[in-house]
């Protein structure tokens, strides 16, 4: 079921068009890509889902009802653009966004509690927030997004400003958040992450829909058909690449080398990366 789909939304500042008639769905308990280069319109349609903007037509459906106000509530979004108070304690902030959410004053100081303990931040409740690095402040935007446990998240950039270890903690509470049914959109040009962490992506570009479905099958969509063959023979160990036609078995590739007396090493269908084929869409649509 999707919890989240976009009908033919529009928008125009002026008379740039932000958005032209970008229709997709995003699947509950899924994490969903949201890619695009600068200025495509990725941030518009955020903001549209948020009800920060409102669309000029088209109309964003949640949970199978058209969305409205109150549903802002069960989403949690963490913007590119950090937006801490740097003169606020740690604590006090992060219990007023909390509270902002709908959560009681005891639930968010219990539910808070629990993330700064898992995140090990103890000692920063009464630290002021211009007090913390770019990573540090990046821990409590993280955890002021989730703590409310939105049924939606919206997760822009969430990797930016974090070294290798603290990147990897995230993306393990990212993947957590969707274990316990969580809906997640993550806009990245990080496509390594998208790669790991998505299932279906959507690639916006000069405000129009340019691609959308799931990862693998975008990957293979823009393949070239070849293999990656492995083997062993009397002369030694070899890898080739192979052109598979597309009316053949795996097995009957494997056969023929079988039957020159071969030993199969490895087999593997060679897939595009996602970062290859974001340029090439991206080039391919200018």
């Amino acid at each position: 079921m999707a919890l989240i789909e976009c009908k033919e939304v529009c928008k125009n500042f002026g008379e740039k068009v932000a958005l032209d008639k970008v229709s997709l769905e995003m699947k509950e308990g899924t994490i969903f890509g949201l890619l695009g280069p600068n200025g495509a319109g990725k941030t518009t349609l955020i903001r549209i889902i948020n009800r920060i903007t409102i669309p000029n037509s088209g109309e964003i459906i949640f949970n199978g009802h058209p969305m409205s106000q109150s549903d802002v509530e069960k989403i949690g979004y963490m913007p590119e653009e950090r937006g801490l108070y740097r003169k606020m304690e740690v604590g006090e902030q992060a219990m007023y966004l909390a509270q902002l959410k709908g959560m009681s004053s005891r639930d968010a100081q219990a539910e808070l509690k629990k993330w700064f303990v898992r995140f090990g931040i103890q000692g920063w409740w009464k630290k002021k927030v211009e007090e913390l690095s770019k990573g540090m402040a990046q821990k409590v935007q993280f955890i002021t997004t989730v703590v409310h446990r939105p049924s939606l998240l919206i997760l822009d950039e969430p990797f930016s400003g974090f070294d290798p270890v603290n990147a990897d903690i995230i993306r393990k509470e990212i993947l957590r958040l969707k274990d316990e049914g969580a809906t997640i959109i993550l806009s990245t040009h990080n496509m390594e992450s998208v790669e790991e962490l998505c299932d279906e992506i959507a690639l916006i570009n000069k405000a129009k829909l340019v691609v959308t479905g799931g990862v693998s099958d975008i990957r293979r969509q823009y393949g070239n058909n070849s293999v990656e063959l492995t083997y062993s023979d009397a002369d030694g160990r070899h890898t080739e690449i192979l052109s598979k036609d597309g009316e053949s078995a795996p097995n009957d590739v494997l056969k023929s080398f079988i039957d020159r007396g071969a030993t199969i090493n490895s087999y593997r269908e060679l897939m595009p990366r996602m970062n290859d084929i974001f340029i090439k869409l991206v080039k391919g649509n200018e």
